[in-house]
This record gives C-alpha cells, sequence and structure tokens, in this order.
C-alpha cells in the first residue's frame, strides 16, 4: 500500500504533463488542423477498443505482470516524444502521433487491472481512507506537474529554446513513469489471476449488453452520451490552437487558463455528489448538459485573458456534475452481476468512436471553412475559422440536448456499495471531457455454510471477496 501511494505520485506527474502539453507540442510543431484531430482522436480511440481485450487477456496472464509490462510501455512512449522535441517541425507529428496511440494504448491496458488489485489488496476497514488519501495526493501532483511545465514551457520559450522545454517536461513524466512502474513491480498480488467468478460475470456481461441495447432507456442514454462526445470532440481539441496560435497566449496563460477549468472540476466534485443524491443524477446530468452547449459561444465572445478563465471555469463546474452524474447513470443502469469494467468499456467504445468521428470532422471543417462570410452584401472576415467549428460544435450539442431532454428517465436506482465497497477514483484529466473517472469496488458474497474453524473462516473471507 505504501508502494501503491509512491506509485500515484510518480504516475501523477506523467499524467499532469502528458495530458495536456501533447497538444501544444504538436502545435509547437507546426501540425494542421487536421493533425491536431488526429492526435486527439485516434489515440483515444484505440485505447477504448483495446479496454475490453485487455480484461480478457487478464483471465490468462498474471495481472501485476500485465500492469508493470504497460507501464513500461507508457515510459518508452513518452521517453520518445522527448527525443522528437529535438527533431525539426512539420517531420515528426506521425511520430508525435504514433507515441500517444501508445501511450493511450498502455494506460486503457492498466486500469481494469489495476482497478481490481487495489480491490484486493487494500483492507476493507481502511478502504475509504485510504482511497481518499491517495486520490488527493494524485490531484495535487498532477495539478503541481501541470503549472510547474507551464513554467518551464514559457522560461524555455523566453530564451528562445522551446524544444529544450518541451524535452525537459517529457522527460520528467517518462522519469516518473518508470519510477511508477518500480513501485508497481513491488507490490504484493494477493490474487494473480482472477476467480472463475470474473470469468462467468464476463459471460454474462456480453450478453447483458446485448440484452440491454434492447431496453430503451439504455439505449437512448448510450446514444446521448455517445452523441454529446462527439459534438464536443468537433470544437475541443481546437481550443489549444486557438490559445497558441490565434491569440498568440504565452505558455503561462495557456496553463492558467486550462489550470482554472481543472481546478473548477476538482472543486466542485463533492459538491455534484451530494446534489445527485439529493435530487437524481438525471437531474444533475440533464441541467449541466444545458450549459455545456453555451461554452464554444464563451469562447467566440472574447479573446481577452480573464473572460476566458471565466469561461472556463463554468466549464469546469459543468463538466464535473456531468462526469459524475453521467458515470452514477451508467452504473444505475447496469444489469446486476455483470462485470462492470466489461460494460464500461462497450460504453467507452461507442464514445470514442463518436470522438473520432467528431474530432475528425472538426478539424476537416477547420481547414476548409472560409476567411469572411457574405451577410445581407457586406463581407464579413472571421478572425480564424475556429470561429465556424466552435460555431457548429455549439449547434450540435445543443441538438443532442434538445433530442434527449424528453426521453431522458430516472432509472431504477440499484443499491450502490457503501463507502467501504465503492471508491469513486479521479483517473486522469481527459482533454475532450474533463476529468475521467473511475469505479474501484469490492463486494463479499454470503457465506452458505458455516465456517467453524479459523482457518476455513481465513480461507472462506479470501475466497469470497471479489472485483466488481
Amino acid at each position: 500500500m505504501k508502494a501503491s501511494q509512491k506509485d500515484a505520485a510518480c504516475s501523477s506527474v506523467m499524467n499532469g504533463i502528458c495530458d495536456n502539453f501533447l497538444s501544444p507540442f504538436a502545435v509547437s510543431l507546426h501540425a494542421t488542423l487536421p493533425q491536431i484531430a488526429w492526435l486527439t482522436a485516434i489515440p483515444q480511440f484505440i485505447g477504448a477498443l483495446l479496454q475490453l481485450p485487455s480484461v480478457l487477456l487478464g483471465m490468462h496472464r498474471e495481472r501485476k505482470q500485465l500492469i508493470v509490462t504497460a507501464a513500461i510501455l507508457q515510459a518508452a512512449a513518452v521517453g520518445l516524444l522527448a527525443l522528437l522535441a529535438w527533431q525539426p517541425p512539420f517531420t515528426v507529428v506521425s511520430l508525435v502521433i504514433a507515441s500517444a496511440v501508445v501511450y493511450q494504448a498502455a494506460g486503457n491496458v492498466v486500469q481494469p487491472h489495476w482497478r481490481a488489485l487495489m480491490g484486493n489488496l487494500v483492507p476493507e476497514r481502511r478502504r475509504g481512507r485510504f482511497f481518499a488519501r491517495r486520490t488527493r495526493l494524485t490531484m495535487m501532483v498532477t495539478f503541481s506537474a501541470f503549472l510547474a511545465g507551464g513554467w518551464i514551457l514559457q522560461v524555455s520559450t523566453d530564451r528562445g529554446l522551446p524544444h529544450s522545454g518541451f524535452a525537459l517536461v517529457f522527460m520528467a513524466a517518462a522519469i516518473g513513469r518508470v519510477l511508477s512502474a518500480r513501485y508497481l513491480a513491488m507490490m504484493h498480488d494477493p490474487s494473480p489471476l482472477p476467480p472463475p467468478a470474473t470469468e462467468r460475470a464476463l459471460h454474462r456481461t456480453s450478453h447483458a449488453v446485448r440484452e440491454a441495447l434492447r431496453n430503451r432507456t439504455f439505449r437512448n442514454y448510450s446514444l446521448f452520451f455517445a452523441a454529446m462526445q462527439g459534438a464536443v470532440a468537433v470544437g475541443s481539441p481546437f481550443f489549444t490552437v486557438y490559445l497558441l496560435r490565434v491569440l498568440g497566449y504565452s505558455y503561462v496563460e495557456f496553463t492558467l487558463t486550462t489550470a482554472s477549468a481543472i481546478f473548477a472540476q476538482f472543486l466542485m466534485l463533492p459538491v455534484w455528489g451530494k446534489l445527485g443524491d439529493q435530487l437524481g443524477n438525471r437531474v444533475v446530468m440533464l441541467a449541466t448538459g444545458l450549459v455545456i452547449p453555451i461554452l464554444p459561444a464563451l469562447w467566440i465572445a472574447s479573446d481577452t485573458f480573464w473572460p476566458l478563465v471565466g469561461a472556463q471555469l463554468l466549464s469546469g463546474i459543468a463538466w464535473s456534475g456531468f462526469s459524475l452524474s453521467t458515470a452514477n447513470y451508467l452504473y444505475d443502469l447496469r444489469p446486476h452481476q455483470t462485470h462492470f469494467a466489461a460494460y464500461a468499456a462497450f460504453q467507452s467504445g461507442i464514445s470514442a468512436t463518436a470522438v473520432l468521428l467528431g474530432a475528425l470532422a472538426g478539424g476537416y471543417l477547420a481547414a476548409a471553412l472560409p476567411t469572411q462570410i457574405s451577410l445581407g452584401g457586406n463581407i464579413h472576415a472571421w478572425q480564424t475559422p475556429l470561429y465556424g467549428v466552435f460555431a457548429i460544435s455549439m449547434l450540435l450539442r445543443l441538438l443532442v440536448v434538445c433530442w434527449f431532454l424528453p426521453r431522458a428517465e430516472e432509472p431504477r436506482i440499484r443499491r450502490r456499495p457503501q463507502l467501504r465497497e465503492l471508491i469513486v477514483r479521479v483517473a486522469r484529466f481527459n482533454p475532450i471531457s474533463g476529468v475521467a473517472l473511475d469505479w474501484v469496488t469490492v463486494a463479499r458474497k454470503p457465506a452458505t455454510n458455516p465456517v467453524t474453524t479459523p482457518e476455513a473462516r481465513q480461507n472462506d473471507t479470501n475466497g469470497a471477496r471479489k472485483l466488481d
């Protein structure tokens, strides 16, 4: 458990840097708008598709071995980014995209097995305190790494060496992941291979997914969530380009603008959790879903620093409620006794497909839209074609919400595990849809036969614990 805390600190250095500076790195390499779209969409798409195969692979390989191997692959991918920073621009954007694919794919391989390992490893009586402390540490280090990375990039740019700044921050991220892999290798795995019950849960899940698609509530929710992600992906990947290339923001200004959204999300997650318990997740999801469409209009309305910081604060508030309520909504829709990781992987695959289509459409729209429009015989010049992309994204978001609003239903609330059984973990910050939340759950099966000896009681307790 101590090794896990050290792993959290080291891996958070990587997440704080890579999740936020990949797009600025591509901008510094003079990537085109379609290339920015590919950098955003393709890694997420391939990573989401690998989630379910990763769960299946865990049926036949020791999970700690899979976790450590994937962590080393991530470190290698990030180390390659540091080397690419020294290469001439225009020539390495495709290699940056390939490195991002490996980075995302390896991260998605780690997640289901890490959840299983931690669910078995942390004692029930300490689970709430342990994960609360670990999450606070993760958030603090991620945020600090992001701010430090922005400062390093600004200093190196002021000295005329921006490539040195990117090389330094990505090398720090790679070293953080190497140390993280070392601490992961030091951890004890009480159950290297999953119990047979997990495999049976996977079979039940594949059948349950097919049945769920016939359910109108689940089908509407899946279409709504995926369509919203796709509509957002039309414009969001290019916000970095807008700040750095169009408005000419410094790296410090870019970092503070982006950090305001992250800070607002972390601050508001507990508030939205309480409101969701009191009002229902459907109400929170729809309320925040109505705010999300207006966010691109705020980007267009002003190009100065403080109004954009205010827009990002509002964005963080809305996205934190939307992320948490949609995660709870999916949990309530899931049939009983199904493998939640596999069920969520199916949902992630649908959303990643929508993100792929939305981001690619936004990239090619940005390259094709005119720089001026004619209204009433008068010619109006755009400061950038990205305004048109933001407007289209805003319209699509609004259409998605208007379609789902009359179809939204509050599902029958299933009993969620208690605090010691269920941990909502902030996994990382997603540049498309804000914070990415993760479930860590462990439940106990009731004993069917009385247990008389201490040895039998211990064996029964170990065998009864399973990952949800």
